[in-house]
Parts: structure tokens; C-alpha cells; sequence
């Protein structure tokens, strides 16, 4: 391999970034040195290195930002070599420099892929600098538009998932109040799997699940919408919730794209009366219950999440709503966010006291959900030091009289 590495450094225009790394791959060795030569005369800041084959140029592709390719190489046949760098280095802008009788392929390969063509012997030093600079520039459009499209349809899908994954309520009961909250961890712009809904059935029973599809991206994130349409369906349906339950555990265990997935859950029921509730866990943190006289974790069976052990078996724990009451259910993101520099996370615990502290400042009442919710995880974030790492879904609901 022949590399020649030009002194055609000289002083760069302040707003370049040093010289440009320029590829010449020329078997010619004369119109090699012409090409040397051109550029030196008006100064080009480039550093230019030459090899004679494609097969020389591979190694010392990682570092050119354009390459200047002869079409009549010995490893390559016309428009092989163009096709060969659109393939392997699609980042690197390609000049081809074609002889005065095979000036069509130059127009060829730019339609395969080269940001520009040269015919030899039509070329002066300031035209070749000038198409360098250009072809440089293209490419960089190029990707910034390809970054642009990508980034219109990853914002279309995350439009697409937040629809599904964070739907209206269905409650019809002036009586009742609802609140949710839903943030991705880290503000990624991709939302995960955590998932909620509330549903008023037709016999005047409310529902509200929350949920958390382990793992973060797209495939989470649809198992989550997935798991929350099928909820809404079923129970819409005026299926039992064993039934409403044991069909999620089904769909998760067909739908999952990994065998180790899972899916933690809570489930509220409150009665037509509104005198009273159950709730289903399952390897789900436990809802906070406020009341006129403090706040408590709703004791209920815990089972195994979804996904993993007897998708028929569903133990529930029924709670008395006497006075103004509110429940709070919510993911797991709201409590594994550390208290603090340390390793300490705030916990069930942590929460239930934090929550005790804002009912303190003020935010105690049926009607106060919206305002609990907000303070709630505007403290927890200030623990945090920060956004908070895991994906976070919120849900209160919130009744009864004085």
C-alpha cells in the first residue's frame, strides 16, 4: 500500500475544526500527484492520503471524511466501488473522477450513491476544493435529515404508545374523583410499560388497574398497551375479575417476546355503594389509603406477578370507605427513587410518611387528587436529587362525604 500524506495543512479558516481527511484511491500515480498538486496550489485545508486499489483504502476509511475515487481501479469495475462505499461506509462523501470518455458514468454514479463527479484534465485546484467541501456538506445533510425522519416517527410511535398506554377515564359517578400522572425514567422520549386505566361498569362497579411491563422500550411498552386494552375490554365485557384477571395473566404469557417477563399489577374494585372496595396484588406495591384520619397501605394476599406462577389463583382484601377517602396506586418508579447521595430509596415506608407530610401542608379532601398528585411526586423528585430512573404511573381516586 502506497499512502502519501500531503503537507496541505496549512492555516485552517477559524471556523473549521482542522484539516478535512481526504481519500484519494488512484492507481494513476501521475494523476495522482496532480490531484496532490491542485490542491496545494490554492491551499486546501486538507490532508490527503493515497492508495492505489480499494482494497488498500479499507484499512484508512475510518478516518477519511471523503474519498475521491477513480473508477477504473484494478479490484473494482465502474460502478462497483461506489456501490461498495454506499454500502460499507454510507457517512464517507464519494467524488468519482472519471476519464473525458466515461463521463456518463460519472452522472451513473451519482445516482448510486456520490455526492458529486470530476472529469480528469477539466479540473482546476479551486473547483476540486470547492466540490470536496460540498460533498462533505451534503452528506452531513443527509443524516441530519435522516436523523430528522427518524426522529418524526419515533415521536409518531411514542404518540401512538402514549394513546394506548394512558387512556381517559370511563367514570360516569359526579362522586368520584380521578387523577393520574404518568412521566417516562429519565425523560426518555420512548415511554415504558407502566400502564393504568379506570372503568365505570354498567352495574355501577368502578375499576382502576396499574400496572408495570418490566424492561423499558417499544416491545414493553406495547405489552403494557396490550395488557391495558385487554382490561378495559374484559371489563367492559362485565366479566368476574377472576376472569378479567386469569385472561391478562393469558394474553401477557402469549404476548411477551421474552420468556423472563413479567408483570406486576394492582387492581381496585369499588362497589356501586361506594361503601367498600377489593384489591388484587400481584407482586405489586401496596395502594395508600387516606382518610380524615391519617394514611395506611391497603393490606391484601400478595401474589405472584403476572407471567410467572398460576395465572387462575386471584386472593383479594376488601377495604371499608367510611368518611372522605382517597387510594393511591402507583408503579414502582415512585418509590425506588433514592433519598439523598446514598443507596437508600425512599420505599413504601418512605412514601407513606412523605404523604402524611403533604396531607399536613394542606392537601387533605375528597377533591384534592390533582393537587396531592402533583406534590406528591414534585417531592419525591427533590429527594431524588433529579428525574427519577424507572418509568412512574400514578392514579388516585378519591370519594365519600364529610
Amino acid at each position: 500500500m502506497v499512502a502519501r500524506d500531503a503537507a496541505l495543512t496549512r492555516a485552517a479558516p477559524a471556523e473549521r475544526q482542522g484539516p478535512t481527511d481526504v481519500l484519494l484511491i488512484e492507481d494513476d500515480d501521475g494523476d495522482a500527484l496532480l490531484v496532490e498538486e491542485l490542491l496545494i496550489d490554492v491551499g486546501a485545508t486538507v490532508r490527503l492520503r493515497h492508495v492505489r486499489s480499494l482494497a488498500e483504502a479499507r484499512a484508512l476509511l475510518p478516518g477519511a471524511t471523503c474519498v475521491l475515487l477513480d473508477l477504473g481501479l484494478p479490484d473494482t469495475h465502474e460502478l462497483e466501488g461506489v456501490r461498495w462505499l454506499q454500502e460499507h461506509r454510507p457517512d464517507v462523501a464519494v467524488v468519482v473522477l472519471t476519464g473525458l470518455a466515461d463521463e456518463y458514468l460519472g452522472e451513473h454514479a451519482v445516482r448510486a450513491g456520490a455526492q458529486d463527479y470530476l472529469v480528469k484534465g477539466q479540473v482546476d485546484g479551486r473547483l476540486l476544493d470547492r466540490v470536496i467541501r460540498y460533498a462533505i456538506e451534503r452528506v452531513r445533510s443527509e443524516e441530519i435529515q435522516r436523523e430528522l425522519r427518524e426522529a418524526r416517527i419515533y415521536a409518531e410511535e411514542n404518540t401512538r404508545l402514549e394513546r394506548g398506554l394512558l387512556p381517559s377515564p370511563l367514570v360516569s359517578d359526579p362522586a368520584l374523583t380521578v387523577a393520574s400522572r404518568y412521566s417516562p425514567g429519565g425523560q426518555r422520549l420512548l415511554l415504558g410499560g407502566d400502564f393504568y386505566d379506570v372503568v365505570q361498569s354498567a352495574d355501577g362497579w368502578v375499576h382502576a388497574v396499574v400496572g408495570d411491563v418490566c424492561g423499558h422500550g417499544p416491545d414493553e411498552a406495547a405489552l403494557g398497551v396490550s395488557m391495558r386494552v385487554a382490561w378495559r375490554t374484559m371489563v367492559l365485557a362485565a366479566r368476574p375479575t377472576s376472569e378479567v384477571l386469569t385472561t391478562l395473566d393469558q394474553v401477557f404469557t402469549h404476548e411477551r417476546h421474552k420468556k423472563a417477563l413479567f408483570t406486576t399489577l394492582t387492581m381496585l374494585s369499588i362497589d356501586p355503594t361506594r361503601s367498600y372496595a377489593r384489591v388484587y396484588l400481584a407482586g405489586h406495591p401496596p395502594p395508600l389509603v387516606i382518610t380524615p384520619d391519617g394514611v395506611r397501605t391497603l393490606e391484601a394476599p400478595l401474589r405472584p406477578p403476572i407471567g410467572i406462577g398460576d395465572g387462575a389463583a386471584w386472593p383479594s382484601g376488601e377495604l371499608r370507605l367510611d368518611g372522605r377517602w382517597s387510594v393511591l396506586m402507583y408503579t414502582d418508579g415512585l418509590i425506588e427513587g433514592r433519598i439523598g447521595m446514598g443507596s437508600r430509596r425512599l420505599d413504601v415506608d418512605g412514601l407513606l410518611g412523605l404523604v402524611e407530610n403533604v396531607l399536613t401542608a394542606g392537601h387533605r379532601g375528597r377533591g384534592a387528587e390533582e393537587g396531592l398528585l402533583d406534590e406528591v411526586i414534585g417531592r419525591v423528585r427533590t429527594l431524588n436529587g433529579g428525574d427519577l430512573d424507572d418509568d412512574l404511573a400514578v392514579l388516585a381516586l378519591g370519594g365519600g362525604t364529610a
